[in-house]
């Protein structure tokens, strides 16, 4: 199974309003914490270590051109 890189959540603006409001009330330690949760529930569902490697890769990726541009995830 290769990583999907095209948009592939059905409803993807409900999705994220139901990621934010379960953050909600929460400390900023506790809502990474959460993230981190959903990352390793999600990462056990999809199994496959090579997908998991190129996610981690990209997202990493990712979040480091961001730092240097200044811009958001």
């Amino acid at each position: 199974m290769p990583l999907q890189h095209q948009p592939n959540i059905a409803g993807p603006d409900a999705f994220y309003e139901e990621l934010i409001h379960a953050q909600r009330d929460l400390t900023d330690d506790q809502a990474d914490m959460l993230v981190a949760k959903l990352a390793l529930i999600l990462a056990n569902h999809v199994g496959d270590r090579a997908v998991l490697s190129e996610a981690i890769a990209l997202a990493r990726s990712n979040t480091l051109a961001s730092a240097t541009t200044g811009a958001a995830a």
